[in-house]
């Protein structure tokens, strides 16, 4: 299993069509259903700055995503949309003691 964040920031007129291009990949993951992945997106206060996180559950180690027609857009021209480019980042997960705080 591989768990990997992205983050990168678009410039602010692209901002909406980043959102566009996100909802479209969400789409697609819930009208195909790819097994072996985990997807979450999130846009941060400053309104152009994006963190995505997935989670890699397949046999083999490949990303479903990345045979998403949807996802071969929104990664096609995400240079010319950002003014800091994604940063791809391994999670590596060890937990030494959890704790629920609400």
């Amino acid at each position: 299993m591989k768990r990997i964040m992205v983050r990168y920031k678009v410039h602010p007129d692209r901002a909406e069509e980043n959102e566009r291009y996100i909802r479209a990949v969400f789409d697609q993951l819930a009208a195909e259903s790819p097994s072996g992945i985990r997807y979450a997106a999130f846009k941060l206060d400053d309104r152009v700055s994006f963190v995505h996180v997935v989670s890699i559950e397949t046999e083999d180690d490949s990303n479903p995503l990345a045979a998403l027609s949807n996802f071969k857009k929104f990664v096609s021209d995400i240079k010319e949309r950002g003014e800091e480019p994604p940063v791809a980042e391994e999670l590596n997960i060890r937990v030494l003691r959890t704790r629920t705080c609400l």
